[in-house]
């Protein structure tokens, strides 16, 4: 949805993609904070030794679990509603982690970032809400759901 077309600012715009590599960034700040004085013991008996064995103290992007990022966490279909829709299934998955995590942690210093990124989640999952009424505004409200007419000229919607 571009911003000249309809005056509104874009919630995918590259200033959101910035935002969300500072997220990263935060949380990488905070993960080598908690491990940089860490001793081969305490590594050892933390159940951190697999990953140090890989990345020493680095940082790399996994999930809990130690599943890498990689590009499949991204989606794009170039059908707005389920592009829109992915957008805000990620920032609801974001703030839930962010909700798990703010249960276990009682450091005062990872625990004041953690409600600033959750926070910043539920804008974020506010905004695309947003986009999508204004998507769905400007879509044949009889099929927006059943196909998208801007791309497929054939699928029999008017």
């Amino acid at each position: 949805m571009p911003v000249q077309k309809y005056g509104k600012w874009n919630i995918t715009a590259a200033s959101v993609g910035t935002e969300e590599m500072a997220h990263y960034e935060m949380i990488a700040t905070i993960v080598h904070q908690l491990t940089r004085n860490l001793t081969p013991e305490e590594i050892k008996e933390s159940g951190f030794g697999d990953y140090y064995i890989d990345h020493t103290l680095g940082v790399w992007p996994q999930a809990a679990g130690g599943v890498p990022q990689n590009a499949c966490e991204f989606q794009v279909k170039a059908d707005p509603i389920t592009d829109i829709m992915e957008d805000m299934a990620a920032e609801q998955k974001a703030r839930s982690t962010y909700d798990n995590i703010l249960r276990v942690v009682k450091d005062p210093d990872v625990i004041e970032p953690i409600r600033f990124l959750r926070a910043r989640e539920v804008v974020h999952f506010q905004r695309f809400g947003e986009a999508l009424r204004l998507i769905q505004e400007r879509l044949d409200s009889k099929n927006f759901y059943a196909c998208n007419p801007v791309i497929d000229k054939n699928c029999g919607c008017k």
